[in-house]
């Protein structure tokens, strides 16, 4: 009935719903979205009617997304031993730590476990690292992008 092509369609459709989608994300402001249609040079009757479809539909395309994002399993405890091998048949005087964790964790009120053992150099290269990530946490920059996404 268009007369155009169905990838015209099809990229039309995408782009509005990529549009609703990240504008609803980020719970931009009814100003800040007329700014972001603007610059696509839409005539004013076109961006009234975004808006309107914007602030329509906003709360159930968050609610929908919020449905949508992976149920991760959350920490419960963690139970640890430290094992050393002080001896063996072929080694008279060796010492061999390893440390033995038991992670328990829960998901959809499931309790699952998790064994993970390592010897005591990699477990404080992953402390580092992790200590590394929060305090990259702290930055403007990260604070931001954190703030937005909520």
């Amino acid at each position: 009935k268009l007369n155009i092509g169905v990838d015209t369609i099809q990229h039309g459709v995408e782009g509005l719903m990529y549009l609703l989608t990240e504008s609803s994300k980020l719970m931009i402001s009814e100003v800040d979205f007329q700014e972001s249609i603007h610059v696509l040079g839409f005539s004013e009757e076109l961006n009234k009617c975004l808006l309107q479809l914007y602030l329509d539909n906003r709360k159930e395309i968050r609610t929908i997304l919020g449905e949508l994002a992976p149920r991760l399993p959350s920490y419960h405890s963690l139970e640890w031993r430290l094992d050393v091998q002080l001896a063996s048949r072929s080694l008279r005087q060796q010492i061999k730590p390893t440390v033995t964790m038991k992670l328990h964790l829960n998901q959809n009120e499931d309790q699952t476990a998790q064994v993970l053992q390592t010897d005591p150099a990699t477990l404080l290269h992953l402390i580092q690292q992790l200590e590394q990530a929060l305090g990259e946490m702290k930055t403007n920059h990260c604070r931001r992008i954190v703030r937005n996404m909520k």
